[in-house]
């Protein structure tokens, strides 16, 4: 005899997600029945729980790679997701991403790489084209500003050299860093992205301004020219 399935609502008071964060605190969710919460509801071959976990699956259970799916691609990809609820997803993990941008602390002394991660990656993460930015710093390395500097495609971004060292010169900077994003999921720098790091070395030196290091963000990880001493 076959095994019938529980509902959601079937199941124990505890384990239901919404019942669950009431009692025990949103802390005690799982990814899964996070994003439970936002569906609402599953189909009837999952329940709920079980389509979010389909889900995070397929997304290798990285939230920043969820994060990159476009409305389209969530309804046509799992049954049981409409615009409505793929809306509710992207918007919620926006909203997340809004708060790590507002999370970073005013006038923050840079020490590393990690540091500029911190900074950059809340500008750059679920980009479907690459973007080019800048960190301005005063003579303590502490921040300035963040500025976006140019936009380009899936595979590359123009980077406009005497831009980037007008910015540097406008914002009275004595250092900076500059990053931009693979989305094609390669952290490591192209050829391009050697020749425009020494391209932007020369020039800021020329003008006695520091460049601290240049960044590669890609899936929550990075590469760092200074890092790899292949900054010159």
């Amino acid at each position: 005899m076959a095994e019938t399935q529980l509902t959601i609502k079937q199941w124990d008071k505890d384990d239901q997600p919404r019942e669950k964060m009431l009692k025990y605190g949103i802390q005690k969710l799982s990814d899964a029945e996070l994003l439970a919460i936002l569906l609402r509801a599953g189909t009837k071959e999952q329940n709920v729980v079980e389509l979010a976990r389909s889900i995070l699956h397929d997304s290798n259970n990285n939230i920043d790679q969820l994060a990159q799916l476009s409305v389209k691609e969530l309804c046509k990809k799992y049954k049981g997701i409409g615009q409505t609820k793929a809306i509710t997803i992207i918007a919620a993990l926006e909203f997340g991403k809004r708060r790590k941008k507002d999370e970073l602390p005013e006038r923050r002394q840079i020490l590393n790489s990690r540091d500029l991660f911190d900074i950059f990656e809340p500008q750059l993460i679920d980009l479907q084209q690459e973007e080019f930015w800048i960190v301005l710093l005063n003579r303590a390395n502490r921040l300035i500003d963040v500025k976006q500097l140019t936009v380009g495609g899936q595979s590359q971004t123009l980077v406009d050299v005497k831009l980037t060292l007008r910015t540097a010169l406008e914002n009275n900077a004595a250092a900076v860093a500059v990053a931009h994003n693979h989305p094609s999921g390669q952290v490591f720098p192209s050829l391009q992205d050697e020749n425009i790091t020494r391209q932007l070395s020369a020039g800021f030196a020329a003008v006695d301004i520091h460049l601290v290091d240049h960044l590669i963000i890609c899936c929550g990880k990075y590469y760092s020219f200074a890092d790899e001493g292949k900054l010159p």
